[in-house]
């Protein structure tokens, strides 16, 4: 069994994503987290490009993590300085080598790119730091260039020789062949940094490995340049479950660490991103649903389970969505259904998904207490009696909730960065901070300046049991609130039974 070591740059290349800028109180939690999860290398920064870029490195750096700290310079000799100004624990230089980067990037000949190369490993390892040598656009520079070049830093004694697919133009044989042709003629350790121009990103780090690579570079999402790097989740999990090749990696905190980095740099994954999207362990196909219920690698991989990433596996209502798991949801939630009453439920259902509506846990249940006769108004856990929002220019906005919770008149109050969250916060305050708002959608179902909003919730408690609703007003905020209402009620009363 191989083991392969995990860099992460998503505090370097995941941050020159457009749109995404990390304040150093951010940085700093998303390498603690990195630490967390287990990663071997964390690239903090680019410490030259700025005074904040340089303080942030530095920080990182003082914080004793277990991972190994680097920082990213050209070879020149002031960007490698300010790396070791920082206290990084490695230097990670690049240098242009293809044929297309030369002309019109470097002003320096072939020979003098290896000179400076190798003076500036020698540098770096006076100083007692660790070197990283970059053949940067290596998958379109001549195999005997990048030869050369790499062989002449491994001899001054670079501790590692990175690969990188800089433009995503690799495919998965070509840098397969790549990496086993350099693996065959140097000692030094290879890394490789695939772009995901193509989609390939992923692919090609995953064949890289097989070729011989020793570590690889990734970043949390996949975030970065154009179209990202490769994904470490999903590079990890093709290791592990695949390949039985070991990382370093606690992959238990892999969505976790998803869901850290997707709130702080305000980049939201697509439901369907492997491994730690939203839908990555949910079904609704009824097959596919009444499959997993009975053994969950009918319609899984199997080698990956959501418990094994820190994810839940859901079944979810819709369209597509068969008597048995429609039975099992309701069975779970404490209703007992004969099967005539089970049609009437099952045709209703696929006649709200038919008109294009999204089917939430309340409209199931809405409709199996209507069929069933027992809609009792006295069972809510929530009846709000007065909801007063205050906000303004110069007004932290402020909600307060006079409400009947279990029977007991109870009033809260909380401030948010806007009404909403404010009123969101109230809420949930109503019955204690084991509930949290785990999604949040809202759409304009009419025009107009008066348009009728709906909003999507899901909540959820400490144990992970969760419930979609839907609420639906004039008053966005109003809509907000019915929504969170009608969620957390359901939520209690399926504890409850």
């Amino acid at each position: 069994m191989k083991e392969v070591k995990v860099f992460d740059t998503t505090l370097r290349d995941g941050e020159q994503m457009p749109g995404v800028s990390l304040p150093l109180n951010y940085k700093v939690r998303i390498a603690k987290q990195l630490d967390k999860l287990g990663v071997d290398v964390i690239e903090a920064g680019f410490p030259s490009a700025s005074k904040g870029e340089f303080e942030a490195v530095k920080e990182i750096s003082s914080l004793n993590l277990n991972a190994a700290v680097c920082g990213l310079a050209r070879i020149v000799k002031e960007d490698i300085d300010a790396a070791l100004d920082a206290d990084v624990d490695m230097v990670h230089i690049f240098v242009p080598t293809s044929k297309i980067q030369i002309e019109h990037t470097v002003k320096m000949s072939r020979e003098e790119i290896i000179d400076k190369s190798v003076e500036c490993v020698d540098y770096i390892k006076s100083h007692g730091a660790k070197c990283m040598f970059s053949a940067m656009d290596a998958t379109r520079t001549e195999i005997d260039y990048l030869m050369r070049i790499f062989k002449a830093v491994e001899e001054a004694k670079t501790d590692i020789v990175n690969v990188p697919d800089t433009v995503g133009v690799a495919t998965p044989f070509k840098f397969y062949d790549l990496i086993r042709q350099l693996r065959e003629h140097l000692t030094v350790p290879i890394d490789v940094h695939c772009h995901n121009d193509f989609g390939l990103a992923v692919a090609n780090t995953y064949a890289a490995v097989l070729a011989g690579a020793n570590e690889v570079q990734v970043t949390v999402n996949g975030i970065g340049e154009r179209a990202g790097n490769a994904d470490l989740a999903q590079v990890v999990m093709i290791l592990h479950s695949i390949e039985k090749i070991k990382t370093s990696i606690k992959t238990e905190y892999l969505f976790e660490t998803s869901k850290l980095v997707e709130r702080l740099t305000g980049i939201k994954m697509p439901p369907n991103t492997p491994i730690v999207g939203e839908n990555a362990f949910s079904h609704e196909s009824g097959i596919h649903a009444h499959g997993v219920l009975k053994e969950f690698s009918t319609f899984e991989p199997g080698v990956v389970t959501p418990e094994m990433v820190g994810h839940k596996r859901r079944i979810v209502i819709g369209k597509h969505a068969g008597r048995h798991q429609i039975k099992k949801i309701l069975e779970d939630a404490g209703y007992v259904v004969d099967e005539e009453k089970l049609n009437q439920i099952f045709e209703k259902v696929k006649e709200i998904g038919d008109r294009g509506k999204r089917v939430t846990d309340l409209d199931l249940f809405a409709i199996a207490e209507v069929i069933l006769g027992e809609l009792k108004r006295e069972e809510r856990a929530i009846n709000v009696e007065e909801v007063t929002v205050l906000t303004g220019n110069k007004i932290t906005p402020t909600a307060v909730l006079n409400a009947e919770v279990f029977g007991e008149k109870k009033v809260t109050s909380a401030i948010g960065v806007g009404p909403v969250d404010a009123s969101l916060k109230a809420v949930t305050g109503l019955v204690g901070e084991s509930i949290r708002i785990t999604e949040f959608r809202m759409d304009a179902i009419t025009g107009g300046s008066d348009a009728l909003a709906e909003v999507y919730v899901t909540v959820e408690d400490e144990e992970g049991h969760s419930f979609t609703a839907r609420g639906a007003a004039q008053d966005i905020v109003m809509a907000s609130i019915n929504a969170v209402i009608n969620a957390v009620n359901y939520l209690l009363r399926m504890k409850k039974k």
